[in-house]
């Protein structure tokens, strides 16, 4: 379960800065107008007017010079006016892998402050690579091959896209290229590598497959409500109330894909039909009833994430993702992908893992496109630990927000999924993440070296102390026992404000780059907006941060 690239939206191109500065006034002069800004609650276009005027201020702050471009990603209006704008930069026209920041405005429009992923300043003396594309392509299917030792790769695909790395170090002209191909079942694989555009030298590189009204019977959630589309005489799996999410049968087909817009093939998404409105059986022996599962999941993943946040859907703008069931063969993964804005699940192999269509493997895939639309926490290093945490805290919760009787709430990760041939009785565990024999309980400076699966631990093991608290105790009928690295006791302030100070540190304060400091440096402003400086809740986070070793 990893995270597929970012897809951003809406562009503001920042003016030659002390050159054009006439022209820029007036254009924003034009934008500030009474017609384009709310004089009460401001709007989404009134807020990134008003901070594009704060670009213009601020640009020394913020790093910007007239080579710089930005572009919106998110918009962020707080019920008492407070406007939070987050962009992703551009240099001289290339993608800047860490330019991305969020501007924070005041209800009246005026700069308050900012959040950047990284303040390294980019002066590059030429942006003509010396590698070239095909030698870039070459090293990352190198990579892919390396990672992936014994298995014989067929219909290998890479696609090299120019970029200015900032996120590690001084920055540099960089190749990152997405290379995917499929293995000897015909299961997709895919990474994405950083080369050096001048030296040929890897300076990253990560996984980006993310390795979850009538009735239905499904196969963990017991039987539940589905809101279908009549079409004629035949209902669809489709809910016209949640943005027209559906759910389609991938006939066991997988994609070629080059991670981005650009398919070469993709598998089917034939959507599901009933004639009677009643789907599935609970059994796999009917094909319906994991499509059962994941519509549910995805049907629970928007409620929670409406009702607690207000957030319509994955992007925030209304519309619904899709679901693929039945993908690939054997295949013992789920993901999200942003190119296609949609959601898969492979079968699992039957022996260590059934159909993965869990409702916590569901909330935890779905976040993976939240995250990307709002933070787009990089997938390596410590950076990568938080995007698999958002996934999982955030998942977690999206099972006791269902509040199913068939699959209560709890803080294991992907329980239902497991077979005995796996060797334990869930994918993951929160309140003491060592459980799983690999994920850290505690932060230290090696954390960071982990796979993101298991450096992970560190933030689900805080958001446990955060909820529940330190020590033994029984909760939903499953026992806890999670310890401290201090050796002092936590008190938790339930899920409900877990959940309140995540998503609004990871919407708000969270950058590309955010490590664990970060981490704790963003929930405190979160839990300062929210509750107030020295509050309980304020308290709480730096003590459940304290108890795992960020200090």
């Amino acid at each position: 379960m990893s995270r597929i690239r970012i897809d951003v939206r809406g562009s503001r191109r920042l003016a030659a800065l002390g050159v054009a500065a006439t022209t820029t006034a007036t254009l924003l002069a034009a934008a500030l107008s009474p017609a384009a800004v709310a004089d009460e609650q401001p709007t989404r276009a009134g807020a990134i007017a008003n901070a594009a005027s704060a670009l213009l201020a601020h640009a020394a702050s913020l790093g910007l010079t007239s080579d710089e471009g930005t572009k919106v990603r998110d918009v962020i209006v707080d019920k008492d006016g407070t406007q939070h704008v987050r962009y992703d930069r551009t240099y001289r026209q290339l993608p800047v892998l860490g330019g991305d920041f969020v501007v924070h405005l005041a209800s009246d429009g005026t700069y308050r402050s900012a959040n950047r992923a990284t303040r390294s300043k980019i002066s590059l003396a030429s942006i003509v690579p010396s590698i070239s594309a095909p030698k870039a392509a070459d090293l990352a299917a190198n990579a892919l091959r390396a990672v992936n030792l014994g298995e014989t790769l067929r219909k290998l695909t890479a696609r090299p896209e120019l970029v200015v790395d900032a996120l590690h170090g001084t920055p540099k002209l960089a190749w990152r290229t997405s290379v995917a191909a499929k293995d000897s079942l015909g299961n997709p694989v895919s990474r994405t590598v950083i080369t050096d555009a001048r030296t040929g030298s890897q300076i990253d590189a990560w996984d980006d497959i993310e390795t979850a009204t009538g009735d239905g019977k499904s196969l963990y959630s017991g039987t539940v409500p589905l809101n279908t589309t009549l079409s004629g005489s035949t209902y669809q799996l489709k809910d016209p109330s949640r943005g027209g999410t559906y759910t389609g049968d991938a006939a066991n087909q997988t994609d070629l894909c080059f991670l981005t817009s650009i398919c070469v093939s993709r598998a089917p998404s034939t959507v599901f039909t009933d004639a009677d409105n009643h789907w599935g059986t609970g059994t796999t022996a009917d094909r319906a009833s994991a499509a059962v599962d994941a519509q549910y999941g995805t049907d629970m993943t928007w409620d929670f994430y409406k009702n607690s946040f207000g957030r319509n859907g994955i992007a925030n703008d209304g519309k619904g993702s899709y679901n693929r069931v039945h993908y690939g063969n054997k295949y013992n993964n789920a993901f999200w992908d942003d190119s296609c804005f949609c959601m898969t699940y492979g079968d699992g192999d039957g022996t260590s893992l059934g159909p993965l269509v869990g409702l916590d493997v569901a909330g935890h895939e779905m976040t993976h496109g939240v995250t990307s639309k709002t933070a787009a926490l990089t997938y390596s290093g410590e950076s990568g630990g938080l995007n698999e945490a958002t996934s999982d805290i955030l998942g977690t919760l999206v099972e006791w927000s269902a509040n199913n009787p068939s699959d209560p709430g709890d803080y294991l990760i992907g329980e239902k999924i497991v077979r005995s041939g796996f060797g334990r009785d869930a994918l993951r565990y929160m309140d003491k993440p060592s459980k799983d024999g690999a994920s850290a309980d505690y932060w230290s400076s090696s954390v960071g070296n982990l796979d993101v699966h298991y450096s992970s631990g560190v933030a689900n093991h805080f958001a446990y102390l955060l909820a529940e608290g330190s020590g033994a105790k029984t909760i939903n009928g499953v026992s806890y026992n999670s310890p401290t690295s201090n050796g002092k006791t936590v008190t938790g302030i339930g899920r409900e404000k877990l959940g309140q100070i995540w998503y609004r540190a990871l919407t708000v304060y969270m950058t590309s780059s955010t490590n664990y400091a970060g981490a704790r440096t963003a929930t405190l402003n979160a839990a300062k907006d929210l509750y107030g400086a020295g509050s309980t809740e304020y308290n709480a986070v730096a003590a459940a941060w304290s108890a795992v070793n960020v200090n």
